[in-house]
């Protein structure tokens, strides 16, 4: 392939409070333009790139009209349904995301969770913090099944680590097809109520979109062994959280470890705070100590390649609202 001579677009950077990692080295190879939601019309005007660093925020949909010269938008984050519009999505816009840089840090955080749950590190914090010393037997997790939600780059990443540890990993996704390497048979998410009965673990890892919303309902849950666990590590409205509350409270199911709620950040003295069989943590399993710096990273990257002309990475499917695995 013949590599174009590089080009210096203009790139405009939306950020909230703390600005991005390595923009030195986005200047090398860009005319930077730094600016919060409020003066995203003017950065827009004869910009070639939005990077988007405030990963959640609406000012693109918001400013579109000024973003006539727009070729790219690269957002640092994964799940971006909520960024999506109608304008946009039927545009020549190219869209990435930042999928694969929280994959593995995500996945480590979901067999955490399975971890925990088996070895009831929860009972035995609260047994310690009431001082008393109580044995009790645990779980073993190998030869459990889990079914993952997401047959992604963060489900399948889930996948390799649990079958590492002897979990035996089946997937869910668009449409059923035998398995692959990652998993051992991958069913179609509109069967789940149907397939859930067989798994000991229910991990979501979808990204939401208009299919995924509320995938998982009370017909799901009710169809989830007494002694099947809920994990979420994708989004939390994936799930039906009145129905969840129902399930755990009546022990339609025996826990739940949820990294990700809806709403969220969850209101003071819901249901799901007080529950014994909940593990909650807040948004925070593809957050580790480096990976801002990942990101950023990914973004020179693709800069570089768009500079060149090269085909970029992680080029979303607008209409689906995701990257399709190849």
């Amino acid at each position: 392939m013949t590599v174009a001579e590089p080009k210096r677009p203009v790139v405009a950077v939306l950020y909230r409070e703390g600005l991005p990692p390595r923009l030195d080295e986005v200047q090398e190879l860009a005319e930077l333009r730094l600016t919060k939601a409020d003066g995203l019309a003017e950065a827009l005007d004869g910009a070639d790139v939005l990077y988007q660093w405030h990963s959640f925020s609406p000012a693109l949909r918001e400013n579109w009209a000024a973003a006539s010269s727009l070729k790219w938008v690269h957002v640092s984050a994964a799940g971006i349904s909520q960024l999506l519009f109608d304008d946009l999505i039927n545009s020549g816009v190219v869209y990435t995301n930042s999928r694969g840089v929280l994959s593995r840090a995500i996945a480590e955080f979901a067999l955490g969770f399975v971890l925990d749950i088996a070895k009831d590190s929860q009972g035995s914090l609260r047994l310690q913090q009431a001082g008393r010393w109580q044995h009790r037997v645990t779980r073993k997790i190998q030869g459990q099944r889990v079914l993952v939600v997401g047959t992604g780059s963060i489900g399948r990443e889930i996948a390799s680590l649990f079958r590492a540890v002897g979990l035996r990993v089946s997937g869910a996704g668009r449409s059923s097809r035998p398995g692959d390497a990652s998993f051992d048979e991958i069913h179609s998410s509109e069967d789940l109520a149907l397939v859930v009965p067989g798994f000991d673990y229910l991990v979501l890892a979808a990204p939401l979109t208009e299919d995924t919303r509320g995938l998982v309902d009370a017909d799901v849950l009710a169809a989830m062994k007494p002694t099947a666990q809920l994990i979420n590590v994708g989004r939390g409205e994936l799930v039906r959280t009145d129905a969840l509350v129902q399930a755990l409270t009546s022990g339609s199911i025996a826990g739940a470890a949820l990294d990700v709620v809806h709403p969220e950040p969850l209101p003071a003295g819901h249901p799901l705070w007080s529950m014994d069989n909940v593990i909650l943590t807040p948004h925070m399993s593809g957050d580790t100590e480096d990976y801002l710096d990942d990101l950023g990273q990914l973004f020179v990257e693709n800069l570089w390649r768009f500079s060149r002309g090269l085909p970029l990475q992680n080029i979303v499917d607008k209409k689906l609202g995701f990257v399709p695995y190849p």
